[in-house]
């Protein structure tokens, strides 16, 4: 059976469970064997980390072509107005490309926030605007470089939701695992949209994107079967 956990991690831990420069990782948070990021998360971002035991799931999250939808609050320097969120909302050129539109609005500062630490460098003639970013790809530092490139630089960042699961009732460094049925009506939906597509790929390993982990890892992520049982209502 597939595990799936949500992670909501802190600012300045890695998204991996080894460094040799022995900065914070996932293990600090996460004592269980086997699991693995589906995607990564920058050091300096805080938020929803999925993790799973189960390579075609994982490569389903984090694959950009699967369109999962990704929920960030941003935090940025000064007021966007109408003009810098339209520009969001049609996509930005960046260096390695345009990226695609983005649903983009103004909030309140998110509701039960927790403070980071260390906290946010503000200057104090300058105020600050939260954001709600909606976006379906992954490339590097993304979001950062949306908001700068529109004029208004990203003090914090933190990943609100990745498809259907949310960091609600979790504080930093709190995991909780989904429930078993959530996980297979969930993949089996993704399922039945590949077939709909046509074709169905080999089911990928499980990697953290440098595969460093699981090499040290002795015990090998459980793979599903090709055959899914679901239990009897």
């Amino acid at each position: 059976m597939p595990r799936l956990l949500l992670l909501n991690k802190p600012f300045d831990v890695l998204t991996q469970f080894t460094d040799e420069q022995g900065r914070s990782t996932l293990k600090d948070y996460v004592d269980l064997v086997g699991v693995y990021p589906a995607g990564r998360l920058d050091r300096d971002s805080e938020g929803l980390v999925l993790l799973t035991d189960d390579g075609q799931l994982q490569h389903h999250i984090s694959d950009p072509r699967h369109k999962l939808t990704k929920t960030y609050w941003v935090q940025v320097e000064n007021i966007p107005d109408e003009a810098a969120l339209e520009k969001l909302r049609k996509g930005i050129e960046l260096k390695d490309g345009k990226t695609r539109p983005a649903q983009t609005r103004l909030i309140d500062e998110p509701a039960n926030l927790w403070p980071r630490t260390p906290p946010v460098r503000f200057r104090q003639a300058i105020p600050t605007q939260w954001l709600e970013l909606k976006i379906s790809e992954g490339k590097n530092r993304q979001v950062r470089r949306m908001t700068a490139a529109v004029g208004f630089p990203t003090l914090r960042l933190i990943r609100y939701a990745i498809g259907p699961w949310t960091i609600d009732a979790l504080a930093p460094g709190q995991w909780r695992a989904v429930a078993e049925d959530d996980v297979l009506k969930w993949s089996d939906d993704l399922d039945s949209q590949k077939h709909r597509r046509g074709g169905y790929r080999t089911k990928p390993e499980v990697s953290d994107g440098r595969r460093v982990d699981q090499r040290r890892n002795d015990a090998q992520p459980a793979r599903r079967s090709s055959r899914r049982q679901r239990k009897p209502d």
